[in-house]
């Protein structure tokens, strides 16, 4: 089982990944991760999602089958991209899978059963780019006059007329609005809540669930001339990925009672009405619980413009990691952009951020502190003298900055949680300024306050690394093992969050290393 499970959108497969699509994967690793150092039982699950009308396109114009086209992008660009941000999902799903399959048919089986699934004709305006069939309040004009455009992607709509399955959305329009009135947090942030509410108190109209013009799908089990509508078969990947379906007495059917509901649903916020509104009505109309949160985070803007293939804006991440690295780049979109608003990308701003932050801040201070244990103690950490105000202090903020982080993770407040963690970092900094060991080391009788100023600052990094770690587990990783704290402690992923400002866990006697710098400076191009 599960105490907390979180979800990605699985994403679409029609091209490779962009920054955007990892800016989400990040947020629930790093959510993933610190939960776990809560001490908690967490699944994580991401994937792709393999149907509908643009991934037959591109294949036609590829000239191959959808399924050879999905699976040489998933193998060569999906899943790869995943080892790129150092993500660690516990399952990856594909909507293609015999697992998601079958029990997509189950559950549109259950529904039809529950009497929420009729047959009808729909006429309307249908964006390919979106996979959505969309309302006359959704498009805007084109300035040529011809077909009115789809916002997100400043392209027409198709006008589609076709014989389908319909679900009946509008039944659950009154739930829906008392659900959200009794729980407001099941939609986070609160401009995403009342755009929700906004919608549903427009009132609920019926949605096509099949698609009789789309042969790449999962077939209708009661009409072999339909397949279900991709989002309608997408959505359930949150629940079918976890066992939905599977006999109860089974090892999945116990696994998915004991998991679901999720805990947290990331979401981008163009897709919020489908995770917020159709969603939990499909739910509903199949019996089940509702998830406890979907959060909707804003777009990743490049030039002032959503992150976007479809407007060439798509930064690949490998561009990024190849010269920040992975915990730069999971680092500084977490701590730049306020997750739940739009934020912009730039390469200057990640660069200085980098620089100040990372490579003289928290790298430099490691450097330091290592190299000062090596020189001045032959790399074993000494036993601390007595405490002066000075580290009262830092024992004190290391308390209330431990606290302010687990909440701000917790809320999903990443910027917040990080900032905390990095006026520690400074604060640590400025103690090591203020109490210049170099300075102590010169004259023997200093010793003892040598050893307490040193002890101090390796303590400080020890906790440092795990306050860090779900941000950055690669460098964190990296500098536990420089303490010579995975030798006298323990794994860093096995550290807890609520023990972790408990001073005087790092052991006098540890061997402490100075190993490669953690974010060594970033060579400025001269072109």
């Amino acid at each position: 089982m599960a105490d907390f499970y979180v979800t990605t959108p699985i994403y679409y497969v029609n091209d490779a990944p962009h920054i955007g699509h990892s800016y989400t994967t990040v947020a629930g690793d790093v959510l993933t991760r610190w939960h776990r150092q809560r001490g908690e039982s967490v699944w994580y699950l991401t994937g792709v999602d393999e149907h509908g009308t643009k991934v037959q396109r591109a294949a036609e114009s590829g000239a191959v089958t959808p399924q050879a086209w999905v699976d040489r992008l998933v193998e060569t660009a999906w899943k790869p991209v995943l080892a790129t941000i150092d993500a660690a999902n516990d399952d990856f799903i594909r909507t293609t899978e015999p697992r998601h399959k079958e029990r997509v048919q189950h559950f549109w089986e259950v529904v039809r059963d529950n009497g929420y699934v009729y047959e009808a004709d729909y006429e309307g305006p249908y964006c390919v780019g979106c996979e959505e069939f969309k309302l006359a309040g959704d498009l805007v004009e084109a300035e040529d006059g011809g077909a009115p455009l789809c916002p997100v992607h400043g392209r027409p709509v198709e006008m589609l007329k076709e014989q389908n399955w319909f679900f009946r959305l509008s039944a659950f329009t009154d739930a829906l609005i008392e659900h959200y009135e009794r729980d407001p947090d099941a939609v986070q942030p609160a401009s995403a809540y009342n755009e929700v509410m906004s919608f549903l108190r427009g009132g609920l109209v019926d949605i096509s669930m099949s698609r009789s013009s789309v042969s790449w799908g999962i077939g209708l089990p009661w009409d072999e001339r339909q397949v279900v509508y991709v989002w309608f078969d997408a959505l359930l990947n949150y629940i079918t990925a976890i066992g939905y379906g599977a006999a109860p007495d089974s090892d999945e059917g116990r696994f998915f009672a004991d998991t679901w509901p999720a805990q947290v649903q990331l979401v981008g916020k163009d897709i919020l009405r489908f995770h917020a509104v159709y969603w939990p009505a499909m739910l509903m109309a199949a019996g089940l619980e509702l998830p406890r949160c979907v959060f909707a985070h804003g777009w990743l803007l490049v030039g002032g413009e959503k992150m976007s293939k479809t407007r060439l804006t798509g930064i690949a991440p490998s561009q990024i990691i190849d010269v920040f690295g992975s915990d730069a780049f999971r680092y500084y979109f977490m701590r730049a952009i306020q997750f739940g608003q739009d934020g912009s990308f730039s390469w200057e701003d990640m660069s200085a951020r980098y620089t100040s932050e990372l490579a003289n801040g928290l790298g430099n201070l490691a450097s330091r502190a290592t190299a000062m244990v090596q020189r001045y103690r032959s790399g074993v950490l000494p036993e601390s003298g007595p405490a002066t105000a000075a580290e009262d202090a830092l024992h004190a903020m290391l308390s209330v900055v431990t606290a302010e982080a687990d909440q701000a993770m917790g809320a999903l407040d990443f910027a917040a949680g990080i900032s905390a963690v990095r006026r520690f970092v400074d604060a640590v900094n400025l103690y090591v300024t203020e109490q210049e060991p170099w300075v102590l080391a010169k004259e023997p009788a200093n010793a003892e306050r040598l050893d307490t100023v040193l002890y101090t600052v390796c303590e400080s990094l020890r906790a440092i690394a795990v306050l860090y770690n779900a941000v950055m587990p690669r460098a964190m990783s990296a500098l536990w093992d420089q303490l010579g704290a995975a030798v006298a402690l323990g794994p860093i992923a096995d550290q807890r969050i609520a023990d972790v400002s408990r001073w005087g866990q790092l052991p006098p006697g540890t061997s402490v290393s100075k190993g490669a710098i953690l974010f060594p400076r970033i060579e400025e191009s001269t072109e």
